[in-house]
């Protein structure tokens, strides 16, 4: 009793910190508060601390009651059919396994199919049950690429439970205005006020909302305080003109070219670039102009190789015998890259610097090239088509590059007969074409052709080349895929499949094939199921680990089209 006593009396301040900082080290070498060493400190320094828990929970006064949160919103889209409920909570239950080896079992991925799935519902209006909403943040608070499509689906009700838990934080800043509600577009006082006092969040979601509906007011509302902003936010805000981007914009974007930040002035010039009837692209059509032109003088052969020179010989030679005729000359396309980067180049957006390991002349003709009209240059090469433009031989070694840019501008300005011409036939040797150098290229020449278009080359490129190429291209198709290109895609593994190679290497395009081929489509693979019989130089167990993956394959488009039917969009 008089240990616990004095422990009662000792002081409150630091009195638990003592304890701790006594049974940390140990009652020999330090005795508890009213106890001396021996045999007893440990019981002593027990009293102490039941004493003090008493006292630390008796002392403690009730804190003033916060106030009640609002009530959640109401949502009024419709609730999920039943079945699809269900659905939903399966794939939110599901979780990924370890990664690691390449055996992925005959289950499909739920997780994988949960994209699809918000997609699907978010086009039906649907509101998600309630009690699915936390597992709904968390699952888009775990994977970023879910959030654009969580919080659509999840609706007001959802930013209402982030503003309650720090760990769903997230919702908010990715939400419009950070979940607040934008005003009308024609409550200009709300719209001045929140651009004027709002966050920087808010104000973004404010200008590209407003950009969507009504282009003219959002570049005035920037016009207004341009000068004012900071520049990483004068960026941040050019950005949004992309949305809507017109004639009109011109003149605040010329502005924009005399910008003190590098950055705005280089997104200033891409977006002039963008519209071919811009005085900007006018000034490098002319710059580009001046270093292309055609050549009536070179053989073929001259063309492709650089030419050497040769030195006359200081001494009488013997006559030599009549040379043969030479081989005619063809129209060939010869380069002469500027020489300096002048200030009016720079202004325009030409980068002066070269990156490391190119050549500044090479640097600064790519950037002239890629901003300049492609209606320049059926003006300046005769009157020729872009296919036939793009077949023509270049001199001393300039295809790769001027392709190349022409390939950029392509893409920036959204030119599908330039995509094609550049793409070429998926069948060719070099299939995508001689500008496009890499698979990324293609993949973006493909992004400016309509959907059926771009699927039926895809297929083309598959049928002549096979799979091992290909991922990036199906990356850019719309989904489902089409009947050709998914018949291409599955007619490819299959060959791939009977040449005995491991199925690893098709995991990809597998995964893709998963998500994208049309459920219709299961019902032709079940001869694909068995297992193969093996060729003499198959790798070993391949046939197994084809007819897993092929089963997973049916299993996951069976499982698409009951969702589908869930949600009432089969």
């Amino acid at each position: 009793m008089t240990r616990t006593s004095a422990s009662v009396d000792a002081p409150v301040t630091g009195a638990w910190e003592g304890l701790v900082t006594t049974a940390l080290l140990g009652t020999d070498r330090r005795t508890p508060p009213g106890a001396g060493p021996g045999p007893e400190a440990p019981v002593a320094l027990l009293d102490s601390a039941a004493a003090e828990t008493v006292r630390r929970r008796a002392g403690l006064r009730p804190a003033r009651a916060a106030e009640r949160p609002q009530a959640a919103p109401e949502d009024p889209r419709p609730p999920l059919p039943p079945a699809a409920a269900r659905r939903l909570a399966l794939l939110l239950a599901d979780r990924p396994g370890p990664s690691g080896g390449g055996r992925r079992g005959a289950a499909p991925d739920l997780m994988e199919l949960l994209p699809q799935w918000l997609a699907a519902a978010n086009t039906r209006g649907f509101a998600p049950p309630p009690h699915a909403l936390p597992a709904l943040l968390d699952a888009a608070r775990g994977r970023t690429d879910l959030r654009p499509a969580v919080l659509e689906f999840a609706g007001p009700r959802a930013l209402w439970l982030a503003r309650l838990n720090q760990d769903w934080r997230f919702a908010l800043r990715s939400a419009p205005g950070g979940g607040a509600a934008l005003p009308h577009v024609d409550d200009e006082d709300r719209i001045q006020r929140l651009w004027q006092e709002g966050l920087f969040a808010e104000r973004v979601a404010l200008l590209s909302a407003l950009r969507s509906r009504e282009p003219a007011a959002a570049r005035e509302l920037l016009a207004a305080t341009w000068a004012t902003e900071r520049a990483e936010d004068r960026l941040m805000f050019l950005d949004s003109l992309r949305t809507g981007l017109g004639p009109d914009d011109e003149p605040f974007l010329e502005q924009a070219l005399a910008d003190r930040s590098r950055n705005v002035r280089a997104t200033a010039a891409e977006l002039l670039s963008a519209l071919p009837g811009s005085a900007l692209a006018a000034r490098m059509a002319v710059r580009a102009e001046a270093c292309v032109a055609i050549d009536h003088t070179q053989t073929p052969q001259a063309a492709q190789t650089p030419q050497t020179t040769q030195i006359a010989p200081t001494t009488p030679t013997a006559p030599t015998a009549p040379t043969a005729p030479t081989a005619p000359t063809a129209p060939t396309i010869a380069v002469e890259a500027p020489h300096e980067c002048d200030p009016g180049m720079e202004r325009d957006g030409v980068v002066a610097k070269a990156p490391a390991g190119r050549g500044e002349r090479s640097w600064w003709f790519g950037q002239l090239v890629e901003a300049a009209p492609l209606g320049t240059w059926s003006r300046r090469l005769g009157g020729r088509t872009p296919r036939e433009i793009v077949a023509m031989p270049v001199a001393d070694d300039w295809q790769s590059e001027l392709h190349a840019a022409w390939c950029r501008a392509a893409v920036r300005q959204r030119d599908a007969e330039w995509s094609r011409a550049l793409l070429g036939e998926p069948s060719a040797p070099e299939a995508g074409g001689p500008g496009a150098v890499s698979l990324a290229e293609r993949a973006k020449l493909l992004g400016t052709l309509g959907a059926a278009e771009r699927a039926e080359w895809v297929a083309g490129f598959i049928a002549a080349h096979g799979l091992s190429e290909a991922f990036q291209l199906l990356g850019v198709c719309v989904v489902p895929w089409s009947g050709p290109l998914g018949r291409a895609v599955v007619d490819a593994l299959n060959i791939a499949r009977d040449a005995g190679s491991y199925p690893w290497s098709f995991s990809g395009v597998m995964g893709l094939a998963e998500r994208c081929l049309d459920p219709s489509e299961a019902g032709r693979l079940d001869a694909l199921l068995a297992v193969p019989d093996e060729p003499e130089n198959a790798s070993p167990g391949a046939g197994g680990y084809w007819a897993e993956a092929f089963h997973r394959l049916v299993t996951t488009l069976r499982l698409r089209a009951a969702m589908a039917e869930e949600l009432g969009t089969a």
